[in-house]
């Protein structure tokens, strides 16, 4: 039996709903780790979360709370003197909270008798578990994603220091398993891919039998998702007289300038910006388009995606996929097969691409079905936490 606990950073998170999917899926299989959450998501669009996974996290408490929790734990001697020596020793330096979130956790985890802790992301929840393990030789594993390993801050406990401590690293894709195993040699046999999983039966079907092409898109808005280049491929396909729609799901620091880029190429009738959406309302706009871009480009600090949930989701959906060839996504969309691939930044490549696709629709629907297929084979979440599990169990001794 799986025996562990999990560390988020924030959970259930509304940008990070991969979490709470395989949280969800092993709570189906009444594996019910416990669940700690460094902040408390508060003010985000509402999900259809299950509330009986909710009501199960642990969230910590805010700074004062806290230390005054541990300063309790140390007055009751639960708390050994190397533990209150590395405390002082650190004093109030960068990131000295994860050292008091790693006591206060621990402390609960010797309680349960959990020996193990995952995280998510190579951030605060991984920095957190690896002071955990140092504190109270509990094992620690973590789920690395893309800009935490692509363009990673700079912390003392950096992911040098993770990689080099945790029990086992998991990867989403072969890209970032490669990337990491050549970034750290000594440690290659510790990382692991294992893709992130869908509950598949939740997607509809898209017919394809809109009137006007619908094509979507869904991200943050922020740079390394490239929809000013989706935005300037539908200037061009406005100005070849084409039909269409465009909506772009999803908010972030971008907007204005985003809007700004619709006004002044004319497209407002034709291009909007809707906002964020709830899984429910995404899966619905995506079984009404016609094809599913994701301009993916390498940001100025070089960040970049990795394994795009919304490509699993468009696939699922059997959507046509156009999308660029950086990270993992051409282990999803094969070209010519699923979708097209394009270089990043190329708006008029992009444009060529859609036309194509919203042009023919037999090509449209064998792109999608090609694609539905390999959703089905990759990413089902039932297969992928079984891997997870199996890998976390593994020299565990459960």
């Amino acid at each position: 039996m799986t025996h562990f606990a999990y560390l988020f950073e924030r959970f259930p998170s509304f940008g990070q709903t991969l979490c709470y999917r395989e949280v969800a899926e092993l709570d189906r299989r009444d594996i019910t780790p416990p669940i700690f959450s460094i902040r408390n998501p508060k003010d985000e669009p509402s999900q259809d979360w299950d509330m009986c996974i909710v009501k199960r996290v642990h969230y910590l408490p805010e700074e004062k709370e806290l230390l005054d929790d541990v300063r309790r734990a140390s007055k009751k001697g639960k708390v050994t003197s190397e533990i209150i020596t590395a405390l002082d020793e650190w004093g109030r330096r960068t990131d000295f909270l994860r050292l008091y979130q790693a006591v206060y956790v621990g402390l609960r985890l010797q309680q349960f008798g959990v020996r193990h802790v995952h995280a998510h992301f190579a951030g605060m929840a991984a920095r957190t578990a690896f002071w955990i393990h140092n504190f109270f030789s509990i094992t620690f594993s973590f789920t690395a994603h893309a800009n935490d390993i692509f363009a990673p801050r700079d912390f003392e406990i950096g992911l040098d220091k993770l990689v080099d401590t945790s029990r086992l690293i998991v990867t989403e894709t072969d890209y970032a398993a490669q990337f990491l195993r050549e970034r750290f040699p000594e440690r290659a046999d510790r990382i692991h891919r294992i893709y992130n999983g869908l509950n598949l039966a939740e997607f509809g079907r898209t017919d394809f039998s809109s009137t006007s092409p619908l094509i979507i898109a869904v991200g943050r808005l922020i740079a390394k998702k490239g929809f000013a280049d989706l935005i300037r491929a539908c200037g061009l396909l406005a100005e070849s007289g084409k039909s269409f729609q465009c909506e772009i799901i999803g908010e972030g620091q971008l907007e204005n300038e985003l809007r700004a880029q619709i006004d002044q190429l004319n497209l407002q009738d034709r291009v909007a910006l809707s906002g964020a959406k709830p899984q429910r309302e995404v899966r619905q706009r995506l079984a009404a388009a016609s094809v599913f871009v994701l301009p993916s480009v390498i940001d100025a600090h070089g960040g970049m995606d990795n394994l795009p949930t919304v490509i699993m989701e468009a696939m699922a959906t059997g959507l046509p996929v156009i999308s660029t060839d950086i990270g993992g996504i051409p282990e999803m969309v094969v070209q010519n097969e699923t979708g097209f691939l394009m270089r990043p930044g190329d708006a008029v490549a992009l444009a060529g691409a859609i036309e194509k696709v919203i042009n023919d629709r037999s090509l449209a629907q064998r792109l999608g079905e090609a694609g539905y297929e390999r959703a089905h084979e990759l990413f089902s979440i039932e297969k992928n936490v079984c891997d997870l599990c199996a890998a976390i169990n593994a020299g565990s001794g459960d």
